[in-house]
């Protein structure tokens, strides 16, 4: 008695899979890396393109066109999905209006980020000291 090879499984004879099934695994893994590498792809030129690296005045004003874009593109999308699928989407409330003002916390953030890169040597240091006393506290 002679078992089926299933998706690039080996049978019970100890045979591997054919080689179609083979292709076929590795088309489907090819084919999510390129899906999420457009994403990832199409996340990093939206980023260039609207220049949000760029200065806090430019990355505040993209920020407040997408607060202001994103809500009606949401609700109408809402309303498309009921239409083609018949389903009924209760009314969501009103997201709140946040003002986050990137140019007053841009700074706080760089002086964590450089207070932590100038510890971290000897803190390394500290921990490694730590961690070779208690490895000789449990080699005796």
């Amino acid at each position: 008695m002679r078992s089926e090879c299933v998706l690039g499984a080996a049978s019970d004879s100890g045979q591997e899979a054919p080689r179609d099934t083979w292709f076929l695994q590795g088309w489907k893994a090819s084919r999510r890396f390129l899906i999420k590498g457009s994403v990832a792809g199409g996340a990093v030129y939206l980023v260039y393109d609207q220049e949000l690296l760029g200065p806090s005045d430019k990355s505040q004003a993209a920020l407040q066109k997408a607060g202001e874009v994103v809500p009606p593109a949401m609700y109408q999308f809402s309303q498309y999905v009921c239409q083609q699928t018949g389903l009924q989407i209760p009314q969501l409330p009103a997201p709140p209006k946040i003002y986050f003002p990137i140019r007053d916390s841009w700074n706080a953030g760089i002086m964590k980020v450089m207070s932590a890169l100038s510890v971290a040597p000897s803190k390394a240091r500290e921990y490694s000291k730590e961690s070779w006393e208690y490895v000789k506290a449990r080699t005796k």
